[in-house]
């Protein structure tokens, strides 16, 4: 597993009197929801380890955001390997100099101790007062350039980008506007537990491009779980088998039951007809093959079982939504997340 840390990482989210939620709690549910929830859905396996994210503060507190929302830590500053600073509602008049004292000293500490340090949006001001930012390149939303021309103005500001990762090993990571806290969740998922659990990660929550509707970030519906052993060992069957060409019949055959006895006995097990069980298992093989290899969308239609790529192509995009190549596209830019200045 690619990561940055052998054991559970824990990931402090940090509440500032400045914080606003929406960023805090969606970090938070993402970084829950890793390891468990896909399998929640689907019935497959993530076989990555879960993450340990926490809202902290200086104190146990309740704190009141700008938008009246109290936010209530979960735990007093601790050590973590992750720090993320999220978007702080500001004004005009608002001077970072001199603020939060206690927080700095910590953030400073767990720096030196090797966490990757994160901010969202305005955020970037937090770690800009603690001194973790210069002599990097540094994003944040297009609003706060005022405040860093004035009090900061040695940093060197790239506003044009959503996301940046600088300092020794890049751990120092800045982004753009308050939603970028999807592409920051993304991006330390695919860093701490690997891309395919990123791209699982943006399907649950349907993060990225909306336009083509939620088919596109469906994964497989969950099968029934079942006792009838008859269908089970098919089951297994297909699973090494389903780019043989007559799948559907030899299926039947496997069984050794008549073809009516098995069509019911599928669906009353599986929740599917025969065909609709080979086609979505090849059209997952097919997502999976899209995202992690650069072979052509033909080659993969064939290996998958389609010798036809426009038969290939018209049912992809009729179970996924979209077409193979948009579908690639897709989530390939999930695995090139380790490299946000790209």
């Amino acid at each position: 597993m690619p990561a940055d840390f052998p054991n559970k990482p824990r990931v402090a989210l940090l509440v500032l009197q400045e914080s606003t939620p929406t960023a805090l709690f969606g970090l938070l549910e993402v970084f829950l929801s890793v390891g468990t929830t896909w399998e929640d859905l689907t019935g497959e396996p993530s076989l990555v380890g879960q993450m340990d994210p926490r809202i902290v503060a200086r104190t146990t507190e309740p704190v009141q955001s700008p938008v009246g929302v109290d936010i209530v830590p979960q735990d007093v500053l601790l050590p973590a390997d992750v720090v993320i600073v999220t978007d702080l509602a500001l004004n005009q008049s608002f001077n970072p100099v001199g603020r939060w004292r206690d927080e700095i000293a910590w953030i400073k500490e767990q720096h030196d101790n090797g966490a990757i340090i994160c901010s969202v949006c305005t955020g970037a001001l937090f770690l800009a007062e603690a001194g973790l930012l210069d002599g990097v390149t540094v994003t944040t939303h297009w609003s706060a350039k005022p405040f860093f021309e004035r009090h900061y103005p040695g940093i060197n500001l790239a506003t044009n980008r959503i996301m940046s990762a600088s300092g020794d090993q890049d751990k120092l990571i800045t982004c753009g506007g308050a939603s970028s806290w999807e592409d920051l969740g993304l991006y330390l998922v695919a860093r701490l537990s690997g891309t395919q659990e990123a791209v699982r990660m943006a399907k649950i929550f349907l993060f990225g491009d909306k336009s083509e509707g939620q088919l596109p970030f469906a994964g497989a519906r969950k099968a029934h779980r079942h006792d009838d052993a008859v269908i089970s060992d098919v089951q297994s069957w297909i699973a090494l088998n389903y780019d043989r060409e007559h799948v559907v019949s030899e299926m039947v055959i496997h069984s050794g039951l008549s073809e009516r006895t098995f069509s019911r006995r599928f669906r009353a097990a599986t929740g599917y007809s025969s065909i609709e069980y080979v086609q979505t298992l090849r059209i997952e093989e097919a997502k999976q093959a899209l995202i992690t290899e650069d072979r052509a969308v033909d080659d993969i239609a064939y290996d998958v079982g389609y010798t036809d790529p426009t038969h290939f192509r018209r049912l992809f995009k009729r179970l996924a939504g979209t077409t193979p190549s948009r579908y690639r596209q897709r989530y390939r830019r999930i695995g090139r997340l380790s490299s946000p200045d790209s």
